[in-house]
């Protein structure tokens, strides 16, 4: 694979990344500007941009772009920051082998309602094992509501999903594409309005398919109105509806909506990860990003598996 990158220093004999600066390198890219990364990292501007200069020097490439509005990451950049955030996440794992069960104190986790069935079960578990004096309190709701909260300050970590750039400083945990489904066999799909079953505004998914609704000039009604994936789930196994969700949904009796039936074409969705300052809060989000991880080798199989044990129960 050939790759166009230009370097800044030759690579030399090789050398130890500072973890430091891998930290401040992620902040950078977290938070779009060395003046939110430094008081992220509690260092002055000067100091990390020192820090990022030994790191370019370290590996021979010039990491980072700035422009009139924020900082962008090069080719290089883009390769190095998944790798930093995996040093990064090792560091603080072994750390805990050592001094994790001495951490407590109690934090709030936001997050929208479908995040609480498919991410927060398993990352609840996980945090309960790692760190058993740490009391992590949930508040579910939409993602712009959760989201407005943890800009309030209602909440220490925030889960959301955004189709766009984020509207706070996030980090992408994953993305898929945003798609139409509806009941295997089913016909909503051929009705005209075409029935919806969507979140109350607020819900990232149901602003995504709204807005591509009325750009292809496609008529419909919301047809059933729930908050919770097993409610949307319900009503398209029901045939009542067809609904703007993740593909990783489309398994057992829930299928794509062929393409002959004209829908518009929705985004990719992101789930995005913000957190306040704070060690049980960095702790947290490093078991977000080690569930996630795990999430990846399993294609969201956990909210599958809820949504199919709901329809044996309701059968």
């Amino acid at each position: 694979m050939n790759q166009k990158f230009s370097t800044i220093h030759p690579a030399g004999p090789a050398r130890t990344m500072s973890l430091d600066a891998l930290r401040s390198f992620v902040a950078i890219h977290d938070t779009g500007s060395f003046r939110h990364a430094a008081a992220r990292v509690s260092l002055s501007p000067s100091a990390v941009s020192l820090q990022i200069g030994k790191l370019e020097e370290v590996l021979g490439y010039r990491l980072l772009e700035r422009n009139a509005r924020r900082v962008a990451l090069t080719e290089h950049g883009e390769l190095l920051l998944p790798q930093a955030r995996h040093l990064l996440s090792l560091n603080d794992e072994t750390l805990t082998l050592f001094r994790g069960s001495a951490l407590e104190g109690r934090l709030t986790l936001a997050a929208p309602h479908d995040l609480g069935i498919s991410l927060v079960p398993a990352l609840l578990r996980r945090v309960a094992e790692r760190y058993p004096r740490i009391r992590v309190d949930v508040r579910l709701g939409a993602s712009a509501e959760v989201r407005n909260g943890f800009s309030a300050g209602q909440s220490d970590v925030v889960l959301f999903n955004e189709v766009g750039s984020p509207a706070v400083a996030a980090r992408k945990i994953w993305s898929e594409p945003l798609v139409w489904l509806m009941a295997r066999g089913g016909r909503a799909a051929s009705d005209d309005p075409l029935p919806l079953a969507v979140a109350a505004a607020g819900c990232t998914w149901r602003a995504a398919a709204l807005k591509a609704l009325d750009a292809s000039g496609r008529s419909y009604r919301i047809a059933y109105d729930s908050d919770t994936l097993l409610g949307q789930a319900a009503a398209l196994r029901a045939d009542l509806a067809v609904a703007p969700l993740p593909l990783s949904l489309a398994q057992g009796e829930l299928v794509e909506v062929p393409k002959t039936a004209g829908l518009p074409a929705l985004p990719r969705i992101h789930i995005r990860v913000s957190h306040h300052d704070g060690e049980l809060a960095n702790a947290v989000v490093a078991m977000v990003e080690e569930v996630a991880r795990a999430r990846q080798s399993r294609q969201f199989a956990g909210l599958g598996d809820a949504i199919s044990a709901h329809a044996r129960f309701s059968a």
